[in-house]
């Protein structure tokens, strides 16, 4: 089935071949550099939480919103972008998302307290969250036929690496010049990526006609299904999860508004996400790997930052420093995926990477209260080095699959289950880090009695060296038992970080058994439509 004739654009084709004859680089190029500042920003507040509540003097349990505010946002809009490119086009859509994300970025810069940066770091989600869909199915419009290994490439390196460097440039932002700068850095690239979309993107043509009878009550309960799961996800293990009666009704409301939504999308003739694409099987297991690899990438960047911050007590710039290797390791990954792509088989690229992630978290596992950048580099070149082994293929196997007509609909569902795994995964830890922290510091504290020796001649030599600078033998006591609590908090956080590292691996284990059951696809060549 040619291209032309199913619709691919939404609108106009773009050629009679469907698709250039050369593929234009710096458009897409353009468009990668807004994806790139997108995911960027989901974690360059990162290294910089602590300096970020001081400034705006709020709470750890307040500042991680910052970062969950701005996934929920995308999570929201991603699975839409498909019905909003074909109303706005490619051009537009990517253009006003990215002159939006650059004024909300500049909104988040000059936030007065928390609540208002929040709401900034949700708008910026909100709007910016198209750039990142519309950048996967424009690489098969871009980058037809032999292209396509290449292609899909690129653009799981930026969905791997942009993560990972967030923390590393937030740190240095922080720690140069201030936290505020970490949003106005977002200004220049983001008003060039708005006029050059504008200016050289030419893929389809709006079709605002979609906006009469569109799917509004699916979208309205898209937003209830996703805002109200993500809630309970964040305020769980703060409020006792089912204990409290406000989690309760939310987890109420997000069950019977996925449900509701589910309902709607499979009865309505025009859905704004197409879930009956799940019916294939290799998007049906791609988003399962979306999501599994989504909890592996930003779980295990929320977890390091928190451990080297409030464990290790580094400041945002060494803390960034660390967390850079995983970076490179991603770098180091990309030729090499690139060389193997066309040469081996993609199930076994994937299943070869997903296998390596796991058996990295399952190194950091074995993380002890010492462990600095030198203990932290190898296991995270380890972890950096198959990201791209585990999203490219899933893009070319999952969605290479499916029909040209249905892949802008079907993209939003996919990058939005990365996007989710991730937002479960960092409340997956969230709430592992607070339940077996308690957990592990009562048995280790039952172990300190009378009976313990090393613990009580630790006790007896804190306790005189106290005592020789403060002169008074209760205070003495006093701060000794203080350091010894601290010590014993400090070991059980650092046991519970190597639980939370322990359940991601076991995920990856079920990701590794799901991705032989992928189908081969063969890469599409210009002006066909394969897959349905």
């Amino acid at each position: 089935m040619n291209a032309a004739a199913t619709g691919v654009s939404g609108g106009a084709a773009p050629s009679s071949a469907g698709a250039p004859p050369h593929p234009p680089v710096l458009p897409f190029a353009i468009m990668c550099m807004g994806m790139f500042v997108a995911l960027l920003d989901i974690q360059i507040v990162a290294a910089s939480l602590q300096d970020i509540g001081g400034g705006l003097s709020a709470g750890q349990d307040q500042i991680g919103w910052l970062q969950t505010a701005y996934l929920i946002a995308e999570i929201i809009v991603i699975p839409m972008s498909g019905w909003l490119t074909r109303v706005f086009s490619t051009r537009w859509l990517f253009s006003v998302s990215a002159l939006g994300f650059t004024v909300a970025s500049l909104l988040c810069g000059l936030a007065w307290n928390i609540e208002s940066m929040i709401v900034f770091r949700a708008l910026q989600g909100l709007i910016g969250a198209s750039m990142i869909p519309t950048v996967f199915t424009s690489t098969f419009h871009y980058f037809p036929g032999k292209r396509q290994p290449l292609a899909a490439a690129t653009v799981a390196t930026i969905a791997s690496v942009a993560p990972a460097l967030g923390p590393v440039i937030g740190g240095w932002i922080t720690d140069t010049l201030s936290w505020r700068w970490i949003f106005y850095i977002n200004l220049a690239p983001g008003l060039l990526v708005a006029l050059s979309t504008a200016s050289l993107v030419d893929i389809d043509e709006p079709d605002l006609s979609l906006l009469k009878g569109a799917d509004y009550p699916g979208i309205a309960l898209l937003a209830v299904f996703l805002g109200f799961l993500e809630y309970v996800l964040e305020e769980g293990s703060r409020w006792n999860w089912f204990d409290d009666a406000g989690i309760r009704r939310a987890a109420w409301i997000a069950g019977a508004g996925g449900v509701l939504f589910v309902w709607r999308s499979l009865v309505f003739p025009r859905p704004v996400v197409d879930l009956r694409a799940l019916g294939n099987r290799n998007f049906l297991i791609g988003c399962i790997l979306s999501f599994i690899t989504g909890m592996g990438i930003f779980s295990t960047i929320y977890l390091l930052p928190l451990f080297l911050g409030y464990v290790r007590g580094l400041s945002a710039l060494q803390t960034g420093s660390i967390v850079c290797a995983t970076g490179l390791g991603a770098l180091l990954g990309v030729p090499v995926y690139v060389a193997l792509a066309r040469r081996v088989d993609a199930r076994l690229l994937m299943t070869a990477g997903l296998a390596m992630f796991g058996l990295s978290m399952l190194s950091f596992s074995r993380i002890t209260s010492d462990w600095d950048g030198d203990q932290l580099f190898w296991p995270q070149i380890i972890r950096g080095f198959p990201q791209v082994f585990a999203v490219a293929p899933a893009v070319t196997l999952g969605l290479g699959s499916l029909a040209m007509a249905r892949l802008k609909y079907a993209s939003g569902l996919f990058n939005m289950m990365r996007n989710l795994g991730g937002a479960v995964g960092i409340a997956l830890c969230g709430a592992i880090l607070n339940n077996r922290t308690n957990l592990h510091f009562d048995r280790i504290a039952t172990a300190f009695n009378s009976a313990n020796a090393a613990m009580q001649s630790l006790l007896d030599g804190t306790q005189a060296r106290y005592g020789q600078v403060l002169g008074d033998a209760a205070h003495a006591q006093a701060a000794a038992l203080a350091q010894l609590r601290a010590l014993a908090y400090r070991e059980a956080s650092t046991m519970a970080y190597a639980d939370a590292f322990i359940v991601i691996a076991t995920a990856f284990a079920l990701a590794v058994l799901l991705a032989p059951m992928l189908r081969k696809v063969g890469a599409r060549p210009a002006g066909t439509d394969t897959g349905h």
